[in-house]
């Protein structure tokens, strides 16, 4: 009996272990999946910014949309255009070079890198370069097709809270949404504005390894969020998405979690959001970045009209769609 009992005791831990294998496979295979559907699809991305076309950050998440299968053409300002909300004006001829000297003074209004015809620059502001993107680069790069989605950033600080007013990472892609796009806006917490060369000449600087997390850490959300049938996004709504800034114990892109957020402080009279995490009110993305030593992403859903809060039904439309991915913040 001792034997028989022993026997059984060996059997249901190996088939446990067997279990827990298969679950951790499931899992592993499920983002594999997403990802390879992305890719074989092709789906057509438009990436813009505020920071301008040779910033660090922008060329890491380019290299990262293009590395998970996704057809990417970049349009962003000529030189750093941060803070410019959802300011627009006709681009001009250069009367300085572009940034990091991309480019000579007398450079044309829009222009492109000459080894590769995909990376452009708009001498205008982010609204101007995701109109430009979406409206010229688009047909002729996408077979006359439009975008499936416009993603705006990493921004080089973050973009939470009343800053999303002057944020030109969100206006560039409130810009996208009011043309009939959905778009994402990116923002992360640590890093400064330097060129896109710093991630070869100085791959272990703050900048550099931030800018590979954070292109890291978007692939997931595009991946899930273009794995669902169209719609994507609602008519009118953005997400805006922001990455705490870096810590000792948030350095692996699987360390983090996405936090479904909202962007202002609800008042009194605020109408309840979606239902999730036991509760009808979400936390505001301030409070989750700033909870840096947790690993923590915030997700908000945006109305592109005003740059608020969207309603419990266009949250909840949302939360349907990244549920997968997404987590409570305690």
């Amino acid at each position: 009996m001792r034997t028989c009992a022993r026997e059984e005791r060996i059997k249901a831990s190996t088939t446990c272990k067997f279990q827990t294998m298969a679950r951790l496979f499931h899992t592993v295979l499920l983002a594999a999946l997403i990802g390879a559907a992305a890719a074989e699809a092709g789906q057509k991305l438009v990436l813009t910014n505020d920071d301008g076309w040779a910033a660090a950050f922008v060329r890491a998440h380019e290299s990262a949309l293009n590395a998970a299968g996704y057809d990417v053409v970049l349009s962003c300002p000529a030189v750093d255009k941060s803070g410019t909300g959802s300011s627009t004006a006709t681009p001009t001829v250069l009367t300085n070079p572009c940034e990091f000297n991309t480019c000579p003074v007398g450079s044309p209004p829009e222009g492109f890198n000459a080894s590769n015809p995909r990376q452009n620059y708009v001498n205008a502001f982010p609204v101007d370069s995701a109109r430009f993107g979406i409206q010229t680069l688009a047909p002729k790069f996408f077979n006359g097709s439009a975008p499936d989605l416009v993603v705006a950033g990493p921004n080089v600080g973050s973009n939470a809270g009343s800053t999303v007013l002057i944020s030109g990472t969100v206006g560039a892609a409130t810009e996208a949404v009011l043309e009939g796009f959905p778009a994402i806006a990116f923002s992360g917490g640590s890093g400064s504005q330097v060129s896109y060369t710093t991630l070869e000449s100085d791959p272990t600087s703050t900048t550099s390894r931030a800018a590979l997390l954070y292109a890291d850490l978007s692939i997931p959300l595009v991946n899930q969020l273009l794995s669902t049938p169209k719609p994507f996004l609602p008519g009118g709504i953005l997400l805006n998405v922001n990455f705490p800034s870096l810590t000792s114990n948030c350095t692996a892109a699987s360390a983090f979690k996405y936090v479904l957020a909202r962007i202002n402080p609800a008042s009194s009279g605020t109408p309840p959001d979606v239902s999730t995490c036991g509760t009808t009110r979400l936390p505001t993305e301030n409070s989750i970045i700033s909870r840096s030593t947790e690993c923590l992403v915030s997700v908000s859903v945006m109305q592109a009209s005003n740059k608020g809060d969207a309603t419990a039904g266009n949250q909840t439309f949302v939360l349907e769609k990244l549920s997968p991915i997404l987590s409570c913040s305690s």
